[in-house]
């Protein structure tokens, strides 16, 4: 397992509360905002170094990363990378952090090298960072699968059956997962307020975050073969905070008798730096206990397989001042590992593609500050939050914008994933006759 090594600094100058140390080194796409924002031709990856980004297409093309195959780097996704394999993925990784350290003078003793390969994260803007194949979003906080359960249902049984048996999911829509700092439309579709009256069709009064993260598939398996639990870890390149906007209202007429459709298509967002696991690896955390014990075939050889990773929201109303903080919660709470989800999403043979996404469903704690999603928070609009500047919230409304960040830290060594933030648009304006 990789460890942190306290002494190992950068002679690039970085702000201690900073996401992005030399411990991190998350990759990116990116493009110059003088090249022109829409030209897919300029973007390629980086990794993020303090308020930087440094350019890996560069790097690459100088000979200076130690890949074996490519070119990987000077490319619109990461992709090609990802599926290239653990043993790139270790010297890339080795061989970055090498060139930014204190003990070498490749970049430092370059001025024109460096001058080429840095920029600063103002001059630049991040672009989906890899094609996403296919997305799958889990349900597997059980403190929010009780809370909702507790809310629509009879809360002596607020979780299903089959909820502690298996990672429950659905597939959902790889078409609309969208980058950090995409504006969100309010979608429309099929209401029904009134029990006793036919549906009507408006745009969504009760929209939603929900507070997640995602893994991304590093590497992917035959059709017919399942993974294992105890190789699904190799198969996991890294993760990204994930923003699953929820229509509530659409979602409660739909969701019988086959799940969230609608409800959940019209956008997930997720932030565009992936931290690897092998940043995340030093913060490795037990998860919660599992009872009953899980089939074997979910069986971890260890319960050191979640993550202790601070997550929040902030909600900043249109013109407002400042964001209101509004949920605090972390990663260890989740009862399913992203293992045990990866391996039960192929038990039946599903083949997963290189750049597939999951979600592991909204991330709630056990006390009320810690609800990962409005729904929780505001308690189904019956306990309203108030905001900064005398406003309240119970659901999000047209100009919002959410805000999700999230970190690890030990000591004075943190790791973190930046933001995923999206601005609530309103509603297009359908015009229908009959």
């Amino acid at each position: 397992m990789p460890t942190m090594d306290p002494n190992l600094t950068s002679f690039i100058e970085i702000e201690a509360d900073s996401d992005f140390s030399i411990h991190n080194l998350p990759y990116g796409i990116f493009s110059l905002v003088r090249d022109g924002a829409d030209d897919k031709s300029q973007r390629r990856a980086g990794v993020a170094i303090g308020d930087q980004v440094l350019d890996l297409a560069l790097l690459e093309a100088e000979g200076l990363l130690n890949l074996t195959g490519g070119p990987y780097f000077n490319q619109p996704t990461l992709n090609d990378f990802i599926d290239s394999g653990r043993d790139n993925w270790t010297r890339a990784r080795q061989s970055i952090q090498k060139l930014l350290s204190t003990d070498c003078d490749t970049l430092s003793g370059n001025p024109e090298l460096l001058s080429k390969a840095l920029f600063k994260q103002s001059e630049v803007r991040m672009h989906l960072p890899i094609q996403v194949p296919g997305y799958t979003d889990f349900y597997s906080s059980k403190e929010h699968a009780t809370n909702v359960g507790t809310m629509f249902r009879d809360p002596a049984n607020a979780l299903l059956p089959n909820w502690a048996e298996m990672p429950v999911g659905y597939n959902g829509r790889a078409s609309t997962v969208v980058v950090s700092g995409t504006d969100i439309i309010r979608p429309s579709g099929q209401l029904k307020p009134k029990a006793d009256e036919r549906p009507i069709f408006s745009p969504c009064r009760r929209l939603d975050f929900e507070l997640e993260t995602g893994f991304i598939v590093g590497q992917s398996n035959q059709m017919g073969h399942p993974i294992k639990v105890e190789d699904a870890w190799d198969h996991i390149f890294g993760m990204v905070l994930l923003n699953d906007w929820s229509a509530r209202d659409i979602q409660k007429w739909e969701y019988v008798p086959l799940g969230p459709f609608n409800a959940k298509t019209f956008a997930t967002q997720i932030s565009p730096w992936i931290v690897t696991l092998d940043a995340l690896a030093p913060f490795k955390t037990d998860c919660p206990p599992q009872d009953p014990k899980p089939l074997a075939y979910l069986c971890e050889s260890t319960s050191t397989s979640s993550f202790d990773i601070e997550l929040s929201v902030e909600l900043l109303p249109e013109g407002a001042a400042e964001a209101t903080p509004i949920c605090h919660t972390n990663f260890k709470y989740m009862y399913w590992s992203m293992a045990q989800q990866l391996t039960h999403h192929t038990i039946t043979g599903c083949k997963v593609e290189v750049g597939d996404i999951m979600g592991s469903g909204t991330i709630s704690g056990p006390t009320p500050d810690t609800f990962g999603s409005m729904l929780e928070l505001a308690w189904n609009a019956t306990k309203p939050i108030a905001l900064k500047g005398g406003q309240s919230r119970t659901f999000i409304e047209d100009g919002d914008t959410v805000i999700m960040k999230g970190f690890a830290q030990k000591d004075s060594i943190r790791i973190g994933f930046g933001e995923v933030r999206g601005k609530v648009l309103p509603a297009l304006d359908f015009q229908f006759s009959d």
